[in-house]
C-alpha cells in the first residue's frame, strides 16, 4: 500500500498550498472577493512548466491529480458540480475546461445547452390538420366524411384559413378537384362555415395571388372562375366583388381577378350554366365521361332500338346545354355504322317531339359536324356525301330547322377551283400536324409544307395546329408554340401569325363548345407568341381592333396582355407547358408493346383501355391494332382480340384504324410468315373473328 505520503501523487509542498488555498475559501464563503483573490501565491504556474500543477480556478475546491500519461488535470470535490448538478455557490470558473481526450472524461460534467424547440399554435395545428381532410376528400369524394371530420376539429373561429386552403390545393391539381372544392363549399356553407368566414377565406386568397401565381400561372383566371362559382352558388354575395376593390391594393392581383370574374365569367349570357359547367359540372363525372355516356346509350339504342329508353337516358344525364354533342355523336354513328341511320333518325325526331332536345340544340349538333367534315372524312371517305344527304331528311321531317339546310346548302355548293384547293389542303395539313406531333420532326414538316406550295393559306395552318394541340395535352401544345417560333423565322411571315390567330379569335365561341378552356389556352397561346418574339406586343392591339364587336376573342385578348405584364412572365410562360416535347415514335410504340404485354400476362381490360386513352393518339390507334394481332400470332392467344373488341366498344379504336391495323399486318404476312408459319391462317381467323363481331369492315 502507497504511504501516506505519497498518496494522490502530491508533494508536500503541493499539499500545504492546498490546505491554504481550502481555508481562504471557506473564509470567503460569505463574501466572495475577486476571482484572483483566490489563488495562492505559490499556486500560479508559469505556461509549460513541467511538474507543476495548474492553477486552481475561482470557488468550487478542487483536487489536483495526474492522469496516467502524467498530465495534470483539476478533479472535484465534496459532490460539487458532479453529474446532473449545479456546482457549488462560488464555482465561478470560466476558464475550465474539459479535455475530451482524458482517459477519465465525463461527458456528464459538459456544460447544459438549451435547444429550442418548435411550438404549434392552434392555428398551426388546425391548418396542418386540414390539409388532411382535404387530402382524403380529394381522395374518396365524400362530402359527409369531410363535413363531419371538419366538425369535429372544434375550431370554427379558423374556418376561413380551410377555404383558402381548400381553394389552392384544388388550383395545382386538375378540374376534378376543382369542381370538388367547388361542390364542397357549398355543402358546407352556413352549415359548417358561416358566411362571413366564406368571405374572409375568399378575400385571404385574393391577398396572396400575387403568391400564388409564381407557382400557377393562370392563377387569376382559375381564382377568378372559383369566384364566379361561388356568385352563382350563392356563397358569396355579388356585392362581394364591389367591396373588395376597396380593400386590394391596385396594383395587386387580385383587382385583376375581379375584373376577369365580372367580365369573363359573370356577364356573359348563359352564364351560370357556363360556369357550372367549365369543370365539368358535377364532381362524379368529367366532361370525356359525359362524351363517354353519350356514346355508350347512342350504341344500346342501335342494338336495342328501345327509343323511349335511350329518351330516358339522355334525360339522366341533366345536361340539356351539351345535347348538341348528343346530336353530333348521333349522326357520326349513323355514318360508321352501316344500317344504323333510320334508328338514329327515329330517336332524334322522337328526342325533339318531345322537347328532350331542343331545335337550337338541333341545329347547333348539325352545324358542329358540318364544321368538323374535313377532319372525319379522313376515318369516314364519304362523310361529307353522307351528311348532305341526312340534312335535306331531317328538314323534311321537321326536326330541323329549315334555315340550316338553306345556309349549309350555299355553302356546300361552292364546287369552284379555289374551293376543292381549300378542301384538298386542311386534309393534308391535319395529317401533316398528326405526324409532326408523333415525331416531333419540326424539319420534315417544314419540308411539307413547301411542298404544298400554298403560302396563302398559312394562317388556316396556324389556326388548325393550335386547335388540335389544344384538343391534346401539354406536350402537344408546348410542340404546338416550338414550331410557330420556328416557322416564324422564316416560313411564315408576321402577317399569317396575325391572321391565324385572328380567325382563332373570331370561331373561339364554337371551338369552347368542344374545349371548355379554350379561352384560357388560347391567351397562353398569344402570350407565349409575344415572349417567343412571334409576335410583337403592339400587335395584340392590332388583333383586337380587327376582331367584330362584342367578341370573346377581345377578353381573350386582354387575358393574353395581363399574363404578359405579370412578374416573371417571360419565365412562368415559357414553362406553362411544361417546357418539353415528350416522347418520339419510338417511345409511344414502346408504351403500347407494354401495355399490351401487361394486359396479355393478366391485367385488367379497362386499365389497358385507360393506358390507351391517356396516350392521346388515336390517329395512331392502327399502331395498337397491328401489335395486337401480331402478338396473338405469337403467343397463339386469342386473349388479345377480346381486348380489341372492348377498346372497339367503348369507341377507343374507330372501325376505320381497326382496318388500317389489320391492312398493315396483312402488307407484313410474308415477313411474319418466316417466324410464325401458320400466320397467314390464323390471320383469316382474326378476319373472320372481326367481322362477325362488327368491328372490321366486311368490305376489308
Amino acid at each position: 500500500m502507497a504511504s501516506p505520503k505519497n498518496e494522490g501523487f502530491l508533494t508536500d509542498e503541493q499539499r500545504e498550498v492546498m490546505r491554504l488555498a481550502t481555508r481562504k475559501a471557506e473564509s470567503l464563503s460569505s463574501s466572495p472577493r475577486s476571482r484572483g483573490s483566490f489563488l495562492a501565491p505559490g499556486l500560479k504556474c508559469k505556461p509549460g512548466a513541467a511538474g507543476k500543477a495548474p492553477s486552481v480556478g475561482g470557488g468550487g475546491v478542487r483536487h489536483v491529480r495526474r492522469t496516467h500519461s502524467g498530465k495534470p488535470v483539476r478533479v472535484k470535490k465534496d459532490g460539487a458540480g458532479g453529474k446532473g448538478t449545479w456546482g457549488k455557490l462560488i464555482d465561478t470558473d470560466a476558464d475550465s475546461c474539459l479535455d475530451r481526450n482524458d482517459p477519465n472524461y465525463d461527458s456528464g460534467e459538459e456544460p447544459y445547452e438549451l435547444v429550442a424547440a418548435t411550438v404549434l399554435t392552434p392555428v398551426d395545428d388546425y391548418k396542418k390538420s386540414v390539409v388532411t381532410i382535404i387530402e382524403e376528400y380529394f381522395t374518396t369524394g365524400d362530402v359527409q366524411l369531410a363535413t363531419s371530420d371538419l366538425r369535429d376539429l372544434g375550431s370554427d373561429g379558423y374556418h376561413h384559413f380551410f377555404v383558402k386552403k381548400l381553394i389552392s390545393m384544388a388550383m395545382d391539381r386538375h378540374d376534378k378537384e376543382k369542381e370538388m372544392a367547388s361542390v364542397l363549399l357549398s355543402s358546407l356553407y352556413a352549415d359548417v362555415i358561416s358566411p362571413a368566414q366564406i368571405r374572409q377565406g375568399f378575400f385571404m386568397l385574393l391577398e396572396s395571388v400575387d403568391d400564388l401565381a409564381v407557382d400557377i400561372p393562370d392563377a387569376v383566371n382559375v381564382i377568378a372562375l372559383f369566384i364566379a362559382r361561388a356568385v352563382v352558388d350563392d356563397i358569396l354575395p355579388p356585392s362581394f366583388l364591389t367591396r373588395v376593390k376597396t380593400a386590394l391594393s391596385e396594383s395587386s392581383k387580385g383587382i385583376q381577378v375581379i375584373q376577369i370574374a365580372e367580365k369573363s365569367y359573370l356577364s356573359a349570357p348563359h352564364h351560370a350554366e357556363l360556369v357550372e359547367q367549365r369543370w365539368g359540372g358535377t364532381v362524379h363525372i368529367t366532361v370525356e365521361e359525359v362524351k363517354k355516356k353519350i356514346t355508350e346509350l347512342l350504341r344500346e339504342y342501335i342494338e336495342s332500338g328501345d327509343t323511349a329508353e335511350a329518351c330516358r337516358c339522355i334525360r339522366e344525364l341533366g345536361v340539356s346545354f351539351f345535347h348538341h354533342e348528343v346530336v353530333k355523336r348521333a349522326l357520326i354513328l349513323a355514318m360508321e355504322i352501316q344500317g344504323s341511320e333510320p334508328a338514329i333518325f327515329m330517336l332524334l325526331k322522337e328526342a325533339a317531339e318531345e322537347c328532350l332536345i331542343s331545335s337550337s340544340q338541333m341545329t347547333k349538333g348539325f352545324g358542329r359536324l358540318a364544321e368538323s367534315l374535313d377532319d372525319l372524312s379522313l376515318d369516314i371517305p364519304a362523310a361529307k356525301s353522307l351528311f348532305q344527304m341526312m340534312v335535306p331528311k331531317a328538314v323534311s321531317e321537321g326536326w330541323l330547322d329549315s334555315s340550316f339546310y338553306k345556309s349549309e346548302g350555299s355553302a356546300q355548293n361552292g364546287t369552284d377551283e379555289g374551293y376543292e384547293k381549300l378542301k384538298r389542303y386542311k386534309e393534308e395539313i391535319v395529317t401533316i400536324i398528326h405526324e409532326y406531333f408523333l415525331s416531333d420532326d419540326i424539319p420534315e414538316l417544314t419540308r411539307s409544307i413547301q411542298d404544298l406550295a400554298a403560302p396563302e393559306y398559312n394562317p388556316i395552318f396556324i389556326k388548325k395546329l393550335i386547335t388540335l394541340s389544344m384538343e391534346r395535352k401539354n406536350r402537344e401544345r408546348e410542340m404546338a408554340s416550338i414550331l410557330l417560333s420556328t416557322l416564324s423565322m422564316g416560313t411564315f411571315s408576321r402577317d399569317d401569325v396575325i391572321n391565324g390567330f385572328i380567325i382563332l379569335l373570331e370561331s373561339a365561341e364554337d371551338t369552347a363548345l368542344d374545349i371548355l378552356d379554350a379561352s384560357n389556352e388560347l391567351a397562353l397561346f398569344l402570350a407565349r407568341a409575344v415572349i417567343d418574339d412571334v409576335l410583337a406586343p403592339l400587335n395584340l392591339e392590332e388583333i383586337s381592333r380587327k376582331l367584330p364587336p362584342n367578341c370573346s376573342g377581345s377578353e381573350t385578348v386582354h387575358m393574353a396582355r395581363t399574363l404578359i405584364s405579370a412578374r416573371h412572365a417571360g419565365e412562368r410562360l415559357l414553362r406553362c407547358w411544361g417546357g418539353s416535347t415528350g416522347w418520339a415514335m419510338e417511345d409511344a410504340k414502346d408504351k403500347i408493346t407494354k401495355l399490351l404485354e401487361e394486359y396479355e400476362s393478366g391485367g385488367d381490360v379497362g386499365e389497358a383501355c385507360h393506358c390507351i386513352r391517356d396516350l392521346g393518339m388515336p390517329f395512331f390507334n392502327h399502331e395498337v391494332v397491328k401489335k395486337a394481332l401480331v402478338m396473338a400470332m405469337e403467343k397463339k392467344s386469342d386473349r388479345v382480340l377480346d381486348f380489341l373488341h372492348e377498346c372497339f366498344g367503348e369507341g377507343l379504336i374507330t372501325i376505320n384504324q381497326m382496318t388500317k391495323g389489320f391492312s398493315r399486318v396483312r402488307d407484313g404476312l410474308d415477313d411474319l410468315a418466316l417466324d410464325i408459319p401458320n400466320a397467314q391462317e390464323k390471320f383469316q381467323t382474326y378476319i373472320d373473328h372481326a367481322k362477325k363481331h362488327g368491328w372490321l369492315l366486311q368490305s376489308f
